[in-house]
């Protein structure tokens, strides 16, 4: 729950930061100056990246904790993949070990959200965010494919 807290309380933050930046830009870009036009017109565009972007991160969060939620009724998470640390760091060590196992389930059946979804989960344990986010966008897709296609 409180990853929820930071992740709305970031949210919002940076929903008024790219407020006061729309501000600016509506302020440059009824200066009559040449300059300020230009720079207000750009200043339109990078609010319009960030919401772009805030709304693609939190759709993710979104679908990924409903497949962690789906996978879990299933029983298809695995029970204590990792050794954790008394902070509540992963033993880095653990992850790597594992990885090989899910690497070869990923590559055995390509197509099944679920093993790529529990790839996405070592990745993370194993500290590689990148590839963990990417195994995790792909379970995404190939679970909206599986359930467009019944």
């Amino acid at each position: 729950m409180s990853s929820r807290i930071a992740v709305g309380v970031m949210a919002a933050l940076l929903l008024l930061y790219i407020a006061l930046v729309a501000q600016r830009a509506w302020l440059l870009l009824i200066s009559g100056d040449p300059i300020g036009v230009a720079m207000g017109a750009v200043l339109v565009v990078l609010p319009v990246i960030a919401v772009w972007a805030l709304g693609r991160e939190l759709w993710f969060g979104v679908r990924a904790e409903q497949l962690g939620r789906r996978l879990e009724a299933e029983g298809g998470v695995p029970d204590d993949l990792v050794a954790v640390r008394p902070s509540g760091r992963v033993v880095r060590e653990d992850g790597d070990a594992l990885f090989p196992r899910f690497k070869a389930d990923a590559e055995d059946s390509p197509g099944d959200w679920r093993v790529w979804y529990r790839l996405g989960v070592v990745y993370d344990a194993a500290g590689d965010r990148r590839r963990a986010r990417a195994a995790v966008r792909a379970a995404i897709r190939l679970e909206r494919r599986e359930r467009s296609s019944r």
